[in-house]
């Protein structure tokens, strides 16, 4: 669920780290040409920070401009640090250590949010994120199908992915998720329309009806 140190010897987020990063993710021409005269952080859209080592997401203040940013394959512990990155749409940080959603306030124009295969174990902490999309937190801790209501408040998702979590293992989970979620088009990688049928909604309706929402 999550990756190990092992033997890596965990990395740091630095000036060599960034300058790299942006020389590998630009065509050959105009990475000769950053590495040779440096380029402005500010005018930088995207960057790659995968399979890295991170341990600890630091100096990315810069970066004010960017709106995706990957910083998948790691062991990134806790979200942090991300505060000025106010512009950054697309956001991956699967595959890490992460326990806790945090830090996540400022990006209020967050479309798309990856943390696949981490160790979080409760949705919380995501209510500014009102343009949120897309939402991959499968193979997680999550056990319980009450965090599903809590995405009631995003508008505009419309994919979803939970597959791997404990929670998936309810009996009632499809049905449920559809119920209070009404205007997803994609739950674990399948149409929505595939994994139900007319002949459900009478129990989808009684349990949106006997549940709260948020």
């Amino acid at each position: 669920m999550s990756q190990l140190y092992n033997n890596i010897e965990p990395n740091i987020i630095d000036d060599e780290m960034v300058q790299k990063a942006i020389e590998e993710q630009c065509p050959e021409d105009i990475g000769k040409l950053a590495k040779r005269e440096g380029i402005n952080l500010k005018d930088v859209t995207e960057l790659q920070l995968g399979f890295r080592n991170i341990l600890q997401i630091d100096n990315l203040w810069q970066f004010e401009n960017l709106t995706k940013l990957q910083l998948d394959n790691n062991i990134i512990e806790k979200i942090e640090a991300l505060e000025s990155l106010v512009h950054l749409v697309w956001l991956d940080l699967s595959f890490n250590n992460i326990e806790v959603i945090e830090g996540l306030d400022t990006l209020v124009k967050l479309q798309d949010l990856s943390l696949y295969n981490n160790r979080i174990s409760k949705i919380e902490h995501m209510d500014t994120l009102q343009e949120l999309q897309i939402f991959s937190i499968g193979k997680n801790n999550l056990t319980t199908l009450e965090d599903v209501i809590y995405l009631r408040r995003f508008k505009n998702l419309r994919t979803l992915n939970l597959t791997g979590n404990p929670l998936c293992h309810d009996e009632q989970y499809t049905l449920f998720v559809v119920a209070h979620l009404p205007d997803l088009v994609y739950l674990d990688f399948k149409l929505v329309s595939d994994t139900t049928s007319q002949s459900n909604m009478p129990t989808k309706n009684r349990m949106r009806n006997g549940l709260g929402t948020s």
